[in-house]
């Protein structure tokens, strides 16, 4: 129950050209504590519950406990959620080894593209893309539970 996971900037739309798969995604908060966030998910067809606790020192790694739900309660547990539901599409790019979820955001956070690969050890190899830009491994302002109070649309962007 361990996710360790990095986090990266995208530069060009050509991740979707190696896409395996899309869908839409549309996700909530219902808590947003510093030591943990509880996230209800509408992944496509299906519902998700996830509790994430507080990321180590590096941001590479944290407790993650997921489950299915019915969508029916992931669509009413969405009504329950702090406000700023996080509208996006995921497209899933295998490469190597690894496969990157990249997510292009919509709504308040229209204009963000973040790509993430998930790892079995912090430190372990992989390809990378040659449309994968800046790491932000450990940037809050990145997780999907701070963009939902901040979103990209508000950044004063340099």
């Amino acid at each position: 129950m361990q996710e360790i996971e990095r986090k990266f900037l995208v530069n060009s739309l050509k991740f979707k050209e190696e896409a395996s798969n899309s869908f839409p995604i549309a996700q909530g908060f219902l808590n947003t504590h510093a030591e943990r966030t509880v996230r209800v998910r509408i992944k496509g067809t299906q519902g998700f519950l996830t509790i994430k606790g507080k990321s180590n020192e590096s941001g590479t790694s944290r407790f993650e406990w997921e489950t299915e739900i019915p969508i029916e309660e992931a669509t009413q547990l969405l009504q329950l959620c702090e406000s700023g539901i996080i509208e996006k599409i995921r497209y899933n790019i295998p490469l190597g080894n690894h496969v990157f979820e990249v997510d292009e955001f919509f709504g308040e956070n229209e204009g963000l593209i973040v790509a993430e690969v998930e790892l079995q050890q912090e430190h372990e190899a992989f390809q990378k893309p040659t449309w994968l830009g800046e790491e932000v491994t450990g940037h809050r302002k990145y997780y999907n539970s701070q963009l939902s109070k901040k979103p990209y649309k508000t950044w004063h962007h340099e």
